[in-house]
């Protein structure tokens, strides 16, 4: 395996990886510097996705489901995420305890490109949302 340096993180004022019109440090930055909590499931899951561009493992763990979170999250330095598409969510708002999102996170692996297809579950536990798990495809 190769042992190639991470990506540098975004600057603060370059454009958020999660895909929303605004600076890192105006969007997801914040969360991932638990300055503010996500208020809705899909923000948590753009946040979760530039989370994972930036390499930030204590963000990830955070806003894991505790019944479901791994010990660690292995970053293969080969992989390099590039874009989100959202494509549906159902719940998850401000009043709901549950809902989903159904997201398409596009990456390459080693030069080669690569679309990751996940319909995502999120909870609220004490107050916040968290990732529960990935819904069987279809669902």
């Amino acid at each position: 395996m190769s042992r190639r340096k991470p990506p540098p993180a975004p600057s603060p004022t370059a454009p958020c990886p999660c895909g929303l019109p605004a600076v890192y440090r105006d969007c997801c930055g914040r969360f991932h510097r638990g300055e503010a909590d996500a208020p809705t499931a899909e923000r948590l899951m753009r946040s979760r996705f530039s989370a994972f561009v930036v390499r930030d493992e204590a963000y990830l763990l955070r806003s894991w489901h505790p019944d479901t979170r791994p010990a660690e999250v292995p970053f293969d330095p080969e992989l390099r995420w590039l874009r989100l598409e959202v494509h549906s969510s159902t719940e998850g708002g401000p009043f709901h305890r549950e809902g989903t999102v159904d997201f398409s996170a596009h990456f390459t692996d080693e030069g080669y490109a690569d679309v990751l297809h996940e319909n995502s579950r999120f909870v609220r536990v004490d107050g916040a949302w968290v990732y529960l798990d990935a819904l069987p495809p279809g669902t």
